[in-house]
């Protein structure tokens, strides 16, 4: 890298100086942030955008379109239409990374599994599938198709249909979000464009294609999947663009996870309050899906949930906009990272300026993660629990360690936590994807995994 490069006026041997994370970073090693500027919840809410009314609107929306995802989608049928988690113990895997460690995790260990959301087997089933709802929804009404009352299942019938093949739907991922919104694009009846990066899964193109939606391969990053998706959109007022990078709708899809979750954790008997925390671990590429499952955590639990962001070492993003607090205005190949990794859908060079400015007084902190390690706790989490995930998925894995022992034990006191507080919580790990992986590559994904053992 040229010494002489700059980032907003300044190099980066300066930018170091006043960041010394950045040095970690740029050495891809694994680090950790823990965020100097979070504040109480009240102080933080008072000043957000974004508010619990905004999430509740979310949930009843949701809720409103249960009947047509109960007539529609068969799988969806045991939760009468309602795209939801289970949320476990992995007691097993939990002691597996004490002897690795040498050391206790002190509280229990849960995960959340997104990964076998209904629909589209990953997190972007929550963001991805409600914005195109939302879109659906809102052209419904305008072509007074939809009135007061009506069931949602309405929206399955052929004058809708016919409506919705007027107008197009795009949207730049790297594989997942781009599931989500082709299927329930697709089936809605919009035309449907996904651009995709290089890194995304040749089954998830494949996948896709088979549903009739329109995959536009590009040999470079996300970034760029998403800036030339958003310009082939930008001058088409029959296009809409799910733009992962700073929509509101899509953000708010996510959030209503966090009132799901009050509720379940209450029948599964978990308590969650200030002696009882819940520590939160969310796999982060641009940050929309981790950033609204985060907000609407904070909104339902406040100072008794602290949210962690995980990040590959090759892409962490998030951490680095976070750290600095240029959010979407510096990118991990500013620093002469190439943003590859595994986690394919982490592997984004820039975070999104709409998460970091919501979040930054809310989230608790980043952590980064080798490839290396997803791997080998993607093996250990399917010999302990008989859960197989994406290597993404991992991410939030290494969290409890880190806390118990690690880059991360600092916070607990940071955060006013004792130690009895701290064996008296709950770490949930946000499990985001895996479920529609094909076995064979599942079995590729496990076998690596064991060969690093």
């Amino acid at each position: 890298m040229s010494a002489e490069k700059t980032i907003r006026g300044k190099t980066v041997a300066q930018w170091e100086t006043e960041f010394p994370i950045m040095t970690e970073i740029r050495a891809l090693k694994e680090t950790a942030w823990i965020n100097p500027g979070r504040v109480p919840f009240d102080e933080a809410a008072r000043e957000c955008v974004l508010s619990i009314d905004d999430v509740r609107d979310a949930e009843a929306r949701l809720a409103r379109f249960a009947d047509y995802f109960e007539h529609e989608f068969p799988e969806t049928a045991a939760s009468h239409g309602i795209i939801e988690s289970p949320v476990r113990p992995i007691p097993a895997m939990q002691r597996l990374l004490e002897n690795e460690c040498g050391g206790s995790v002190p509280g229990s260990m849960w995960i959340k599994l997104d990964s076998h959301l209904p629909i589209s087997g990953s997190i972007k089933a929550r963001g991805g599938i409600y914005e195109v709802l939302k879109t659906a929804e809102d052209i419904a009404v305008r072509h007074g198709l939809l009135h007061e009352g009506d069931p949602y299942r309405v929206f399955a019938t052929k004058p809708f249909r016919d409506v919705f093949s007027q107008y197009s739907v795009a949207v730049g991922s790297t594989g997942n979000l781009g599931l989500s919104i082709g299927i329930i694009s697709a089936k809605l009846g919009f035309r449907v464009t996904v651009h995709m990066s290089a890194d995304a899964r040749q089954w998830k193109k494949d996948l896709l294609r088979s549903k009739g939606v329109t995959v536009v391969e590009y040999p470079s990053d996300y970034s760029i999947a998403v800036a030339e998706g958003r310009r082939q959109a930008e001058n088409d007022p029959y296009c809409h663009f799910v733009d992962d990078e700073n929509s509101k709708t899509l953000f708010l899809g996510y959030t209503v996870a966090g009132l799901r979750l009050k509720q379940q954790l209450a029948d599964a008997g978990v308590t969650v309050d200030a002696k009882h925390p819940l520590f939160v671990y969310l796999p982060c590429g641009v940050g929309g899906g981790p950033g609204g499952v985060a907000f609407g955590i904070k909104q339902v639990f406040g100072d008794a949930a602290h949210c962690f962001f995980a990040e590959p070492t090759h892409s962490c993003c998030m951490m680095l906009g976070m750290a600095t607090g240029l959010d979407s205005d510096i990118s991990v190949q500013d620093l002469g990272v190439d943003n590859r990794t595994i986690a394919d859908g982490l592997a984004v060079g820039r975070a999104s300026s709409f998460v970091g400015s919501v979040m930054r007084p809310m989230i608790s902190g980043c952590y980064s993660l080798d490839d290396s390690r997803m791997y080998r706790m993607l093996a250990q989490l399917a010999d302990t629990e008989d859960i197989r995930l994406e290597p993404s998925a991992l991410a939030g894995m290494y969290g409890p360690v880190l806390l118990a022992s690690g880059a991360l034990a600092g916070y607990p006191a940071a955060a006013g936590l004792s130690a009895e507080d701290v064996a008296n919580g709950t770490h949930l790990v946000w499990a985001t994807g895996g479920n529609m992986v094909p076995a064979e590559e599942m079995q590729h994904y496990y076998e690596a995994g064991k060969a690093l053992e």
